[in-house]
């Protein structure tokens, strides 16, 4: 997830009550408020739904349990949808479970996938399994059935995001592997697992590497599983389900925070740059930075007067906000700052849309697009579920 000082910033006034404000060049502002004033979660890192008809909302706890609730403002309490937390490992700030994808035909195919950090053999690992869905509804546990597991060399930077593309294929988040400055080189090392966006067929098991994949018949060593390199932290992908864009937010380091737009077999600079600005002087560049070439810029990058950790978010296309359709909505952790996004003739157009007092964690769209966001704790105690109104 983000950088463990995202979490204890002295500089945060935080409190149970939201205030929110902001502009756009149209005028519109936005306010933050509870979506579901009587439920609450502990840490939440993901918000998805099945988009099977039942309209129910899943909300991921870092601590291994999805709990699973009706979408209703009036919605008075969430069940357990699956717990795994016996297996999960969330020691300190970013380890967890940390993301859930539901199978793109959930009704016909009734399992879900899910991505978590564990120690295996005293290892620190990322685990993504399949888990069927049982008759009664929910998720079997004892039935998991484990697609890839990744060594961590670190306890950060674990990526952790999940999502089926339009492509029917499975796509995973992964950070560099941690510690800072990314010290064994994996974003820029193709055969490496770490510091990239991974693209998986799990139509066949375990999961096979998509005869399209850009290394898959690429130079000696280079890994097959890799869609596109280059990622220090990716937390929250997603899909524009209009256009099929993948958009990320990247988390940076000291100085830059980024979103992307995501195309197979690119390389997105960390470490050789954060943001659009070289990271490392060029005398203190390792061989990889030096040789990389066609590195492809953010989208857009912010740096500390506005942020520290971006958490990427979603192309609305939703109806409640028609003034933000077509617009990529994303958030910083430390500053509670939301914007907007997108691109008008080539060039990116950003607005603030609010601000507000809680560490914007994650963002998830219900089964009609409308979008909602999640937030942590600094105290680890519960928190709610939110979403934008205008006034």
């Amino acid at each position: 997830m983000m950088r463990a000082v995202c979490a204890a910033l002295s500089f945060l006034t935080l409190s149970s009550s939201v205030s929110a404000q902001g502009s756009s060049a149209g005028g519109a502002t936005y306010r933050v408020v509870e979506a579901f004033p009587r439920l609450s979660f502990r840490r939440p890192t993901d918000l998805q739904s099945a988009r099977d008809g039942t309209h129910r909302l899943f909300v991921v706890e870092q601590d291994g349990v999805i709990r699973r609730f009706e979408n209703s403002a009036d919605a008075k309490s969430s069940d357990v949808f699956l717990d795994l937390s016996a297996r999960v490992n969330h020691e300190g700030n970013e380890m967890g479970l940390l993301g859930l994808a539901f199978h793109p035909q959930f009704a016909s195919h009734p399992e879900v996938f899910v991505d978590y950090t564990a120690f295996k053999l005293a290892r620190r690992i990322t685990r993504v399994s399949r888990i069927p869905v049982a008759l009664n509804g929910r998720a079997d546990a004892v039935r998991e059935e484990v697609v890839i597991e990744i060594d961590q060399p670190y306890s950060n930077h674990n990526g952790g995001q999940l999502a089926f593309g339009p492509d029917g294929m499975l796509y995973i988040a992964m950070g560099d592997g941690g510690s800072a400055g990314d010290p064994r080189g994996n974003a820029q090392n193709p055969g490496s697992l770490l510091g990239k966006i991974l693209r998986l067929d799990v139509a066949q098991t375990p999961y096979a590497i998509p005869a399209d994949n850009p290394f898959r018949a690429g130079p000696d060593g280079a890994r097959g599983e890799v869609f596109a390199l280059g990622l220090r932290n990716p937390w929250r992908f997603s899909f524009d389900r209009t256009t099929g864009d993948l958009w990320a937010g990247d988390v940076g380091q000291d100085t830059w925070e980024e979103v992307d737009r995501i195309e197979k077999g690119k390389n997105y600079g960390w470490d050789c740059r954060e943001g659009k600005h070289p990271f490392l002087p060029e005398n203190r560049q390792c061989e990889a930075c030096k040789t990389a070439h066609d590195l492809v810029d953010p989208v857009w990058d912010y740096g500390r007067s506005e942020g520290i950790c971006v958490t990427g978010g979603y192309v609305y296309r939703g109806r409640a906000l028609p003034d933000l359709v077509g617009w990529y909505v994303y958030a910083d952790y430390g500053s509670g700052n939301i914007w907007a996004l997108r691109i008008d003739n080539g060039n990116p157009v950003n607005r603030l849309l609010a601000h507000a007092d809680l560490l914007i964690s994650t963002f998830g769209v219900d089964e009609n697009d409308e979008l909602y966001l999640c937030a942590h704790n600094p105290s680890d105690q519960p928190t709610k579920i939110y979403r934008l109104v205008t006034p």
